[in-house]
């Protein structure tokens, strides 16, 4: 992953590459935070990574929180997943960086996508708890602008 002064620099930066359906967009401290999520969660095997692997555990019902990247493209690669996590009352954000999220998931390439599952003896889980939380009031503005 970056330097954390690289990456609070860039966050203005990143977001300029972001698609325009990309809502609700995590804000730099939210981004940080889901980051530093999916890094523990990643070490501790909680986390699906990639549109295939997330919308198979989305299908067989797996429960979590989704991170979808904002700057993929083209966008039809993840269009179907803000659907797929609504309908299974999965509470999603969208991130600046796929190259980010990808380190954060500890892995060299970039990530598009991600889902946290966590078990109870995840070590992060008031962490998990309280983003998951704002991700569902982030939706929950979004849907009444």
């Amino acid at each position: 992953m970056a330097d954390e002064e690289d990456q609070n620099d860039s966050y203005d930066e990143k977001v300029k590459f972001v698609s325009k359906i990309a809502q609700p967009l995590a804000s730099k401290k939210t981004t940080k935070k889901l980051h530093k999520l999916v890094k523990k969660a990643s070490q501790a095997k909680f986390v699906r990574r990639g549109v295939k692997e997330v919308v198979k555990a989305l299908r067989k019902g797996s429960k979590g929180f989704c991170i979808i990247a904002g700057d993929i493209s083209p966008i039809d690669v993840v269009v179907h997943l803000p659907i797929m996590c609504e309908d299974r009352r999965i509470p999603y954000f969208y991130v600046p960086s796929k190259l980010d999220l990808g380190a954060a998931a500890s892995t060299k390439r970039p990530t598009s996508c991600i889902l946290v599952t966590p078990k109870d003896s995840f070590s992060e889980m008031s962490l998990y708890d309280k983003l998951f939380k704002e991700a569902q009031e982030a939706l929950v503005q979004q849907h009444q602008k």
